[in-house]
């Protein structure tokens, strides 16, 4: 159907219209999916979409297997323990262990309902904990949902796009971020989301001796654990390991995703780890919340019980034998998901034969890894302006304007949805954009 591309203006017009947007560009992704949905339907094309990070694999099979032997011996009638699963506490710590080099006692090794509750859980207990000190700060570009967290609670962040701040020159910036002591938290993803590029040791250090000095919570979000397939990390007790601030500072709170690695998101499975200091940090400010002013104990028993009373009693029994079975050596995780780098290098050859450019291409001196995601502009085009230009071609992403970054011009596209066999339109579609736009 490749005849039907661009799509015709007036159907485009009016979905648009339909859906209630003003900016295709400034639009939410949830939104954006739901308009991609809308346009596929009345125009009869398959769009290529690429605005969400929902996992193109099928669910690792070892969980789906446990899930369904725990739901056949009745547990979807017994409440789950709000501290979660003991068998599945224990495997969550052997897993940080061989995979990070982190110890962390299984007493904070907490199922949640995806690291989606664990980010909102973390964000409402450690901005109680000190008086005037209730503001993160984010390292952008950063996923917008977790800026829509904060405002929900009712808080306040700062942020700043990490990219011209690299290396040794983070120092001075969170510097300038942090000093005045308002900061209790900040968080950052490692590998980024959007950007994909990956935080080093030397910067996870600098990040740690600032934080240390005036006291803020680390939140490092891992959701694409491993992910960086110019490494290999998928080897159970034996380096390289995953980079983490938690080889350089106790105060902090990791948040590891069984949406990627194991492409199981539609069971709503996370794990959250607070470090063992922070776990039995005392904060005068959490006893008016939660009668406690132990922080591992106001974080379970105050904020996730309240959140949800615990997390899907089944689906901890799918990750428990996953992480049993990846820490046991018997099942390599990465090699499935190593399908998203091979597919992002085909991908971003795609864009760049056809006069778009790689936003975020070096990772300090060394090219972008190619993996989950990968960010594109074209020349003379805002973020926005490009991207309500491309969806008359039949494909979709998100604007880079809504996950923090200074680069404007750009996009985010993730390749998790993209077959393969998408692969012949895509080419086309963007060759029709270029001969239709190039100056």
């Amino acid at each position: 159907m490749t005849d039907r591309i661009p799509i015709s203006g007036e159907i485009v017009n009016k979905v648009i219209s339909d859906c209630g947007l003003s900016s295709i560009g400034k639009a939410s992704i949830r939104e954006i999916k739901r308009l991609v949905d809308c346009l596929e339907k009345a125009s009869g094309q398959r769009f290529v979409r690429m605005e969400m990070g929902i996992p193109g694999l099928p669910a690792a099979s070892i969980g789906v297997e446990a899930q369904i032997d725990a739901l056949r011996k009745g547990v979807a009638s017994i409440y789950p323990d709000i501290q979660g699963l003991p068998e599945l506490k224990e495997e969550i710590s052997r897993f940080i262990k061989l995979f990070i080099n982190t110890e962390i006692k299984p007493e904070g090794c907490i199922p949640t309902v995806g690291s989606m509750q664990g980010a909102f859980a973390s964000f409402m207990t450690v901005n109680r904990m000190e008086d005037g000190k209730n503001k993160t700060l984010f390292i952008d570009p950063g996923f917008p949902v977790h800026k829509q967290q904060i405002k929900i609670l009712g808080l306040e962040y700062r942020s700043f796009d990490v990219y011209n701040y690299r290396g040794q020159a983070l120092r001075d910036k969170l510097e300038e971020m942090l000093s005045d002591g308002t900061v209790s938290s900040l968080l950052y993803s490692n590998p980024n989301n959007p950007a994909w590029f990956c935080l080093t040791e030397e910067e996870l250090a600098i990040i740690a001796e600032v934080a240390r000095k005036y006291n803020v919570v680390v939140i490092e979000d891992l959701a694409y654990f491993g992910m960086d397939f110019r490494k290999d990390y998928s080897r159970p007790g034996k380096p390289p390991f995953q980079p983490s601030i938690s080889h350089f500072y106790d105060k902090y709170i990791l948040l590891i995703s069984s949406s990627k690695a194991f492409s199981y998101a539609g069971e709503r499975i996370g794990m959250l780890a607070i470090s063992d200091n922070l776990f039995h940090t005392q904060a005068k400010g959490l006893t008016s919340y939660y009668g406690t002013d132990q922080f591992g104990h106001a974080f379970i028993f105050g904020t996730l019980y309240a959140l949800s009373s615990g997390t899907s009693h089944s689906s901890q029994y799918a990750l428990a034998a996953l992480l049993k079975s990846v820490n046991d050596g018997s099942y390599n995780f990465l090699d499935e998901v190593k399908e998203y780098g091979e597919k992002a290098a085909i991908m971003k050859k795609m864009f760049t034969d056809n006069g778009f450019k790689i936003v975020y291409d070096k990772d300090l001196d060394e090219p972008i890894a190619d993996g989950f995601y990968f960010t594109f502009a074209y020349p003379g085009f805002s973020g926005t302006e490009l991207l309500e230009k491309l969806v008359y071609y039949g494909i979709s992403a998100i604007s880079l304007a809504i996950t923090g970054s200074d680069r404007t011009e750009g996009i985010r596209a993730c390749v998790s949805l993209v077959g393969r066999d998408q692969f012949p339109d895509l080419e086309y579609r963007l060759r029709r954009f270029h001969e239709d736009h190039r100056h």
